[in-house]
């Protein structure tokens, strides 16, 4: 895999900074979960964590922190999820770690980033998009902005980016051995991702009010429609050549309903239309037309379709059974392999010993680390 031989320390966290670890470890890097101490269980994204390994630490005692200087000393990559200035505070920050391995990638993955007003501000996927201006796009034209779930900024502009500038400092270590800082901010990574929402918002696409719009609701030609069976339908017929399709489908006629004007005559009409047929129906009505209309289907629908089947967009979760995205993008010579339906997510401390004896630290060492309460140990059926 494309990034085999790549040691990462991944510092326990929730949402963004698992994720980010996730997709180096689906490409092949070795990813060490850092927990914070046995406590640390109770804020530890599981769901992320399949296939990597846990060191238990507590960076509350020196000879905890001692050890992760030690670990970061063969290892290629660190990502951090706190707010500026934590590490800082233990001594961490990157002006210490780089001395001791000149070649670390060092990657902080925040909120807000690591300098300005809001930098030690807490906050929530919501919160960066509100500051990054994008939430204020989101959302029907008769509620407030509703944000999509968490997936914009925690996993989009957080560690999605994220993983992308870790990816871009180890091609550049590849030419000069150097590490670098990889600075990213879910705020502005959220508003890089809007980009071209940015870039078009004062064209014909974005006249309007949110939710008024072309492209988040306001058109009756690319918006969904509910069948007679309480399921739903989605239009994407922008192009006249689509609405034409679009309108055999439905048994009408373009008179009837001209494309651009009398907005709310179409609406009213598509949506009685889709009401009179249950979305099978409606499924083979389209499926030989070009008319971009498509059944909005559940995960366990989309896990069981055809087109999906044949390509392997699904696997089976190793610990649950459920459904799970397999990696993308895919690579022709090196594909990615979804750790999680292969391995379970570790126990907090499962890989302590075997970590730390892998970088020259001798069991009566662990141990003694063990009693002092400098690291955690989770060795189950062991007699040590």
């Amino acid at each position: 895999m494309a990034l085999r031989g790549v040691k990462v320390l991944e510092i326990a966290g929730l949402a963004p900074a698992p994720f980010c670890g996730m997709i180096l470890a689906d490409f092949g890097a070795t990813v060490i979960r850092i927990d914070k101490g046995p406590s640390s269980s109770l804020f530890v994204d599981n769901f992320l964590s399949h296939g990597k390994l846990s060191v238990s630490l507590n960076f509350k005692h020196p000879d905890g922190i001692k050890v992760f200087k030690n670990l970061i000393k063969t290892s290629d990559v660190l990502i951090e999820p706190f707010r500026a200035g934590v590490m800082e505070k233990l001594d961490l920050g990157p002006k210490s770690l780089l001395q001791l391995n000149k070649g670390l990638i060092y990657a902080r993955l925040s909120g807000y980033g690591q300098e300005g007003s809001l930098s030690q501000k807490a906050g929530h996927d919501i919160n960066f998009l509100s500051y990054s201006g994008v939430l204020s796009l989101l959302g029907p034209d008769n509620a407030g902005p509703l944000p999509p779930s968490n997936l914009l900024a925690d996993f989009g502009g957080g560690g999605l980016i994220c993983a992308l500038g870790i990816v871009l400092a180890l091609y550049e270590k590849s030419k000069t051995g150097l590490g670098q800082v990889v600075d990213s901010s879910m705020t502005r990574g959220v508003a890089y991702l809007a980009s071209w929402l940015f870039r078009s918002k004062h064209s014909y696409l974005w006249t309007q009010p949110r939710g008024q719009n072309f492209l988040d609701g306001g058109s009756f030609f690319y918006k969904t429609y509910k069948t007679k069976d309480d399921k739903w339908m989605a239009v994407g017929a922008l192009e006249e050549k689509f609405y034409k399709d679009l309108l055999i489908g439905l048994g009408l006629r373009e008179d009837e309903v001209p494309q651009y004007t009398e907005f709310d005559l179409g609406n009213k009409i598509f949506e009685e239309r889709f009401k009179m047929h249950t979305q099978a129906h409606w499924i083979n009505v389209f499926k030989d037309l070009d008319a971009c209309v498509s059944p909005v289907l559940t995960i366990e629908d989309a896990n069981h379709l055809d087109h999906n089947v044949s390509q392997n967009t699904f696997e089976k979760s190793f610990d649950t059974g459920n459904p799970i995205p397999t990696p993308e993008p895919r690579l022709s010579k090196s594909p990615g392999q979804s750790r999680a339906s292969r391995e379970p997510p570790p126990s907090v401390g499962e890989h302590t010993l075997k970590v730390l004896q892998s970088i020259g630290y001798s069991q009566e060492e662990i141990l003694s680390l063990a009693k002092r309460k400098a690291i955690y140990l989770h060795i189950p059926n062991s007699n040590l």
